[in-house]
């Protein structure tokens, strides 16, 4: 047979074939969590105010850490985030008679509204020592100004599961705002099945961050397997796993563990320390705002996969 005719056959079959009626095959939706793009100004805006020297470096029971806290509430009142029952504010005694406050908002769920994630962040830092202000950038107005982020992203998106959004005070010293949380909570806590907890997200000369926590639940690492490909950050696993070494295990470290030691599921995002941790040089001013801006949203797209799921496993 001629092979030139049966190439012009060919080709006039799939041309009427693509034309079936005027339309075209439309192309496969990409899954929510793979469109996740954050306010990157509002985002900036946040952590620029939560790390002002003006605030004095937000130390429990200081007015600068009022005036943080206050911004939070009115951050959650704009975006019409609901409180728990109890309240808005959740006081609790911290160390050197201090009060400590947590910031809570909550977003119900659409399918699983008995079903409690929550992200967290503490949006205290170490204050004034002498004339020196320890502005607590990347510890942790990165953070907690990530979670302002998600939680706008998720009023325009609505998860499936309810969402407690905390800040949590005094983590600096003895994560007691969320020890507090976790011994009184605004729902059940048998009804709370999952932490994400970030702390420090704005800065590594590696290009790096870690999701620690899979060690413990491993289930949870192939969450973060799917969420790899779409973003220019390394995500590395780690930093979970006690034989090799106390300095190692992050574990303890931050206010994920709270949760922990309830049995509830957590992956904790953070960097390795860098040489202005805990220094007052930890300034705005060194946050590399684009790693920065793509960690906020893997850390946001990891939240809606996970989100989606009927239930971890």
């Amino acid at each position: 047979m001629n092979r030139l005719l049966v190439s012009m056959l060919s080709s006039l079959i799939l041309l009427n074939s693509c034309a079936g009626n005027g339309q075209q095959a439309k192309p496969t939706p990409r899954p929510l969590y793979a469109t996740v793009k954050l306010d990157s100004a509002q985002l900036i805006n946040d952590l620029q105010f939560l790390s002002s020297p003006a605030l004095e470096g937000r130390l429990v029971g200081t007015e600068g850490n009022k005036q943080a806290r206050n911004y939070i509430a009115a951050r959650f009142d704009s975006l019409q985030l609901a409180a728990p029952d109890s309240g808005r504010f959740q006081s609790f005694p911290a160390r050197n008679k201090a009060t400590g406050v947590n910031v809570l908002g909550i977003i119900k769920g659409s399918q699983y509204p008995d079903q409690y994630y929550v992200l967290s962040a503490h949006y205290d830092h170490l204050g004034k020592k002498g004339d020196k202000i320890y502005t607590g950038a990347d510890d942790n107005a990165s953070g907690t100004a990530a979670l302002l982020a998600m939680a706008a992203w998720f009023k325009q998106h609505p998860p499936k599961h309810s969402i407690i959004f905390a800040t949590f005070d005094a983590e600096e010293g003895g994560l007691m705002g969320s020890k507090y949380f976790a011994e009184n909570p605004s729902v059940a806590i048998s009804n709370i099945v999952f932490n994400l907890n970030m702390d420090m997200v704005s800065r590594n000369d590696k290009n790096e961050i870690y999701a620690s926590g899979t060690f413990h639940y491993p289930f949870l690492s192939k969450y973060i397997d799917s969420i790899r490909p779409l973003t220019s950050v390394t995500v590395s696993l780690g930093h979970d796993d006690a034989s090799k070494g106390a300095s190692d295990d992050w574990t303890s470290q931050s206010d994920h563990f709270a949760f922990h030691k309830k049995n509830i599921p957590f992956i904790y995002f953070g960097v390795e320390d860098h040489p202005d941790y805990h220094q007052p040089t930890d300034s705005f001013e060194k946050v590399n705002k684009h790693f920065y801006y793509q960690v906020c949203n893997m850390i946001a797209a990891t939240a809606v996969l996970i989100d989606d799921q009927q239930q971890l496993k």
